[in-house]
């Protein structure tokens, strides 16, 4: 997956914004205000930082050494850093994007919820 499909990705669900409160370089995608990722787009290699269920993560890490590993900066029980290109299948990496961005919006308030699940 290369870095312009990463952000595409993670703009194409419902109500995500792109947002740069660290750096100019480092591309923060939110939903409902919260974020769910987190990359810089021109890194080498790409890595994102994703929320995950905690057993999720273990067990992720797991089958993934190397390739999915604690979240960088984050708390490692709820987030995982996920090398974008280098060797992941990118159905595997779509996934734990939309995975991501659905734990999140579980965490919104009802109110905003219901607003998202509108057409």
């Amino acid at each position: 997956m290369t870095p312009g499909e990463l952000r595409d990705l993670c703009l194409s669900f419902e109500a995500v914004v792109e947002d740069f409160p660290f750096r100019p370089e480092i591309s923060v995608f939110k939903v409902g205000g919260r974020l769910f990722a987190l990359t810089s787009l021109d890194a080498k290699p790409l890595k994102v930082n994703l929320k995950c269920d905690p057993e999720d993560a273990i067990r992720l890490r797991g089958e993934h050494p190397g390739l999915i590993a604690p979240g960088h900066h984050m708390n490692k029980r709820h987030w995982n850093t996920v090398t974008v290109d280098g060797g992941l299948p990118d159905r595997v990496v779509r996934e734990l994007v939309e995975d991501s961005y659905d734990l999140v919006v579980a965490g919104l308030p009802r109110a905003e919820r219901l607003r998202l699940d509108r057409p």
